[in-house]
């Protein structure tokens, strides 16, 4: 079945639903809620090319039509934010691959973060945890967290659950979801989950190159080359940009937190990952992220710090700065940097391009609900 087909009738299910309990023209009663029922029908991931393995999916949170569309409502939902002024997708924009353009992200009332909101992008292939540290290791828990973050959503779950329940319609999506009217924190990150769980992107360029739709251009092949191609200290000319030790797989991430040579050893302002493990061995570590859609979700960085993909770029080539933790893959080349010629960056950044997924950033199944 294509795309299109999966989609219309996902979505026709979930809309007959709700018109039919709520009618085109009334405005929703308790009576309705008692006429809506359990749905467990399953959502299908859409997969448009076979160039990622089938994830590894929560047995106790299976992904159903009615409780990813709750989801998708409550990722939406200005109400899970202290005073109704952000939602999840305000820090997490579909155009940029659910990603914050702005450095770092504000909460309510204008509060600043001190860190980038990282792209919501294949989720069900994050091993090792979520945040650019690692605090929470299901993704369920990554969902509530920014609720109650004092500068963030700033809002307590309790105050969320009563905020919900005001409105009949919720109800009726989490009695669909789950099989009673009842909202606790659990749904709450369970729906969350499985809304974000479906975030997959697979039909960039170099997706469609591998499954011998397209070709790549000669820059884009060339900077795939010099993508896998290790760094060499003594022979600049078979020297690569050494990136697929922190972005290898064909989701461009292995599930690593490395020190990437931002900062000298004393200028850390984050301790990235030894604000979790408590271990100075993993000072200024933070996750490498994945590189799909890199092209739409800077700036970059867990700071924000670069704002284009040639200040990236000129970071490894000749930017990294030594510190106890730097990773040793960095370490081998700060005698000389990565000798990359302009050419070669150029080849290297136009490769990255080539992996973003318009259809993704475009996919109606992901947009906001509540837009007319």
């Amino acid at each position: 079945m294509s795309y299109q087909n999966k989609h219309f009738i996902q979505n026709l299910q979930v809309v007959i639903a709700v018109f039919l309990l709520l009618g085109a023209c009334k405005k929703s009663t308790m009576s309705d809620v008692r006429l809506a029922e359990f749905d467990p029908t399953p959502y299908v991931i859409d997969f448009q090319n076979n160039s990622l393995a089938n994830p590894n999916l929560p047995l106790d949170n299976p992904l159903t039509i009615a409780k990813v569309e709750l989801g998708r409502r409550l990722f939406y939902d200005r109400a899970l934010s202290l005073d109704n002024s952000i939602s999840c997708a305000t820090c997490h924009r579909q155009e940029n691959a659910f990603s914050d353009p702005r450095p770092v992200s504000r909460g309510v009332g204008g509060a600043m973060g001190d860190r980038n909101s990282m792209a919501i992008v294949n989720m069900a292939y994050n091993t090792n945890g979520f945040f650019w540290d690692g605090r929470q290791t299901l993704l369920r828990h990554q969902a509530i967290d920014p609720i109650m973050n004092p500068v963030e959503m700033k809002e307590t779950i309790d105050r969320v659950i009563n905020k919900l329940n005001i409105n009949p319609i919720n109800k009726i999506f989490f009695l669909r979801a789950f099989g009673e009217t009842e909202i606790t924190e659990q749904q709450i990150g369970f729906a969350l989950e499985a809304f974000m769980l479906t975030l997959v992107s697979d039909d960039s360029k170099f997706d469609r190159y591998l499954a011998g739709k397209v070709q790549l251009s000669d820059s884009e092949l060339r900077g795939f080359n010099l993508f896998k191609q290790e760094y060499n200290e003594f022979f600049p000319d078979d020297s690569g940009g050494d990136c697929f030790h922190c972005h290898g797989s064909n989701n461009f991430q292995v599930n690593v937190y490395r020190n990437n040579g931002l900062d000298f050893e004393n200028e850390f302002e984050d301790l990235g990952r030894e604000n979790v493990t408590k271990n100075a061995n993993n000072r200024a570590q933070f996750k490498a992220p994945t590189l799909r859609n890199i092209a739409v979700s800077g700036p970059y960085m867990h700071d924000g710090r670069f704002q284009t993909l040639e200040q990236v770029i000129d970071h490894y080539n000749n930017g990294v700065k030594l510190s106890s933790t730097l990773d040793g893959a960095l370490q081998a080349s700060q005698g000389t940097g990565l000798q990359l010629n302009s050419q070669e960056k150029a080849d290297i950044i136009n490769f990255l391009h080539s992996l973003t997924d318009h259809q993704f950033l475009n996919n109606p199944k992901f947009s906001d609900p509540f837009r007319p």
